[in-house]
């Protein structure tokens, strides 16, 4: 069956249907991965997004639910050039195809991504709706500009607090999950600890009164000023002065609490290999990034410290906070799929649970 993408300016591309098609709107972005599909497809700080795969062909080793970042798809479609119907792959358990089906994801292939990926580069992240039927063009324009993304942290946090690693001998870790990736929770346990993962709803009294070791504070999808609540509760985690690390949208969160700002980036940072560089040790990381919104460098308080920038584009990638044991990164240390190179951050982190400060 034909579909059709269209965008908010008005420009249409066209392709084939698969998985649960149906008219959808989304925001639509591009991921620059040449493999960790899975991982993509299962990551919520995609809620709310069309993904549009800048690889050529998606699928090609399979699935494998071992590799799920959560318990569902994540992304309201997904779009690529081709995808694979025959994988190969030691570990694979099922089509990418049946897994989209499963899970209710409109999908598009065939799809010209080379020419939507340099549209949106050209004009930024737009708006837009996946269709079969493109006869009404003032009804889909009028279905893009009504779209709001609004209660996306909300959709993909826990509903309950649960223990990971219960037993566990090392630090006492109170994650916050905004969305968080199954693999930040792992590269806690993995190294010890005891991991109490709660809503982001969650006041902060109700995670100080259990005197946790140290605060994580998770990735996420959305608009970080939209989160008005969560900001006032890591006001107070910051005022208190526990051990906190925190990514991506943990990281905007943070800065907003301290009276920094954010801004919408023109097409954000998606892929697994963004240069970051870390100015006290002067060295370059290849990192894992998922992100449409940045801080600014401009407004944070006296006591912040922009300690990493983007290489390619000089953003803020991670900030020390002097006088608090607290640091934040803007790209994704546990990263699956993606290098690996600052999963040594946890180790820090850890180290700064257990002494009370930040030691560079």
């Amino acid at each position: 069956m034909k579909a059709y993408l269209m965008l908010e300016d008005g420009s249409v591309y066209e392709g084939q249907a698969h998985g649960d098609f149906r008219e959808t709107v989304c925001e639509v972005v591009f991921n620059t991965s040449m493999t960790g599909y899975v991982e993509i497809l299962t990551d919520p700080s995609y809620a709310g997004q069309g993904v549009v795969m800048t690889y050529p062909m998606i699928g090609n080793y399979g699935i494998s639910r071992e590799d799920f970042e959560s318990e569902r798809l994540q992304p309201s479609a997904f779009l690529v050039h081709e995808l694979c119907d025959t994988p190969s792959n030691f570990r694979c358990t099922d089509t990418i195809e049946n897994l989209l089906s499963e899970f209710g994801i409109p999908c598009m292939s065939g799809l010209d991504t080379r020419a939507v990926v340099k549209k949106l580069r050209e004009s930024g992240t737009m708006r837009g709706v996946l269709t079969d039927d493109i006869s009404d063009k003032d009804r889909l324009m009028q279905a893009i500009y009504a779209y709001k993304q609004e209660g996306l942290v909300e959709s993909v946090s826990c509903e309950v607090p649960y223990v990971a690693g219960k037993g566990n001998s090392g630090a006492k870790i109170a994650l916050y999950d905004f969305g968080t990736k199954r693999n930040i929770v792992e590269s806690l346990a993995s190294r010890g600890c005891e991991v109490t993962v709660y809503p982001a709803w969650t006041s902060a009294e109700t995670v100080l009164s259990t005197h946790p070791d140290g605060v994580m504070l998770s990735n996420g999808p959305g608009d970080p000023a939209a989160c008005v609540n969560i900001i006032r509760e890591i006001r107070k985690i910051y005022d208190y002065g526990v051990p906190t690390f925190a990514i991506c949208l943990g990281h905007q969160l943070t800065a907003l609490a301290v009276g920094g700002e954010t801004e919408r980036m023109k097409y954000g940072h998606r892929g697994a290999n963004h240069p970051v560089k870390f100015l006290h040790e002067d060295r370059t990381y290849l990192s894992s990034q998922n992100h449409g919104y940045m801080v600014k460098a401009e407004g944070l308080p006296q006591n912040a410290e922009v300690h990493c920038v983007n290489v390619n584009d000089g953003t803020v990638e991670g900030i020390l906070y002097h006088g608090k044991p607290i640091f934040t990164v803007q790209f994704h240390p546990e990263a699956n799929a993606g290098p690996r190179d600052t999963a040594f951050l946890f180790d820090k982190f850890l180290k700064m649970a257990a002494e009370g400060r930040y030691d560079d």
